[in-house]
């Protein structure tokens, strides 16, 4: 296949080549794609939605938290955090990791 494809359909064509996966990563990547695509159309929007500009707090690098940042990133945990894959975060936006439900989430293989 040649041209450009969707990270969903890179998913699809990619899977068959491991026949034995369980389709946790193949999931795992769907929320990722899910959550860029709602900070996408958001950023699209951006000056309507007022999700531009400085918060007035830092991130842990020492950076001026973005709104768009905070939002994004607000986003991604939600998306991951909806699959049970995933037992929490990291991010540059957060002091610290970010652990999710041990029940919801207790048989889940990855942190992001």
């Amino acid at each position: 296949m040649s041209g450009m494809r969707t990270l969903g359909e890179f998913i699809v064509e990619k899977q068959t080549d491991f026949p034995h996966a369980s389709g946790d990563l193949s999931s795992l990547l769907s929320s990722i794609r899910l959550a860029a695509k709602i900070v996408n159309r958001e950023i699209n929007k951006a000056g309507l939605a007022d999700i531009t500009g400085a918060v007035g707090t830092e991130n842990v690098q020492g950076e001026a938290q973005q709104k768009l940042d905070l939002y994004a990133n607000d986003k991604f945990k939600a998306a991951l955090e909806a699959r049970d894959q995933v037992c929490g975060v990291a991010s540059e936006e957060e002091d610290e990791a970010v652990a999710f439900n041990k029940e919801l989430n207790k048989n889940a293989k990855y942190v992001v």
